[in-house]
């Protein structure tokens, strides 16, 4: 029997997330609705969620926030939706940077909302089983490195804080989640850029070259990332966890 995905709307208006939630039963899915946060944490201990449809203004911790979270947390692999009722383009980016998957801005047709949730499911799918996202943790040590998965910054064999982008992170994050493993520049756009990925696409390569220079990895000796030619790029230190082996 084929799987019904399961799609869990967090928004504090109860109209529209009862829209939302009527219009996806209609055309084929699961769908539950919260109204808070809180809720949503709730609701993702009890029952397997394979999107978030998320709210940015909401009371309480709002939705940058709320993503931030899941982005660090347990649940980290979930692909996210964000609804925003401003266009602005800091807000979007924003959530780009905080690990949204998509946007779509108030007001916005259904049928629009129902193409880009597929269209995140469906490039979320297109990684091969074998690559899986890991459980969040504090530290993770590889190399003369340490990356903070909290903070969001890597620290040197001094304690020195080296700042990474929101990009960067997101990319040092899916190299480490898979290491060992080539990873395609398609591979890479969906784990890291998500709505923005477009078809061959090349700046994962200029994004590479800046991590590079965070990781004063030499890029003739590649002793953290090595391109593999004609394939993509892959991560080949061994990862440890504090208090552990990754």
């Amino acid at each position: 029997m084929e799987q019904i995905d399961h799609i869990l709307v967090v928004d504090d208006d109860q109209d529209i997330r009862e829209l939302v939630a009527a219009y996806l039963r209609k055309n084929g899915l699961r769908a539950s609705t919260v109204a808070s946060g809180r809720e949503m944490w709730a609701t993702l201990d009890i029952c397997p969620v394979d999107l978030i449809v998320l709210d940015v203004i909401m009371p309480g911790d709002d939705g940058l926030l709320l993503c931030r979270n899941l982005r660090i947390g347990k649940h980290r692999s979930v692909p996210i939706v964000m609804l925003t009722s401003r266009d602005d383009e800091t807000d979007r980016i924003v959530g780009l940077e905080m690990g949204a998957d998509d946007y779509v801005v108030k007001p916005f047709s259904m049928r629009e909302l129902l193409a880009r949730i597929k269209a995140v499911m469906r490039r979320t799918r297109l990684l091969p089983p074998n690559l899986r996202v890991t459980d969040a943790t504090r530290l993770i040590a590889f190399g003369a490195w340490r990356l903070d998965t909290i903070a969001r910054h890597l620290l040197d064999g001094d304690g020195t804080i080296v700042a990474l982008s929101g990009a960067e992170f997101r990319l040092l994050s899916a190299f480490i989640d898979h290491k060992q493993c080539v990873l395609t520049r398609d591979q890479l756009l969906n784990l890291t850029r998500g709505r923005d990925a477009e078809p061959f696409d090349r700046s994962i390569d200029l994004l590479v070259c800046r991590l590079r220079q965070r990781l004063l990895d030499d890029p003739r000796e590649q002793t953290y990332i090595k391109t593999v030619r004609s394939e993509g790029y892959v991560f080949c230190q061994p990862v440890t966890l504090v208090g552990g082996e990754a």
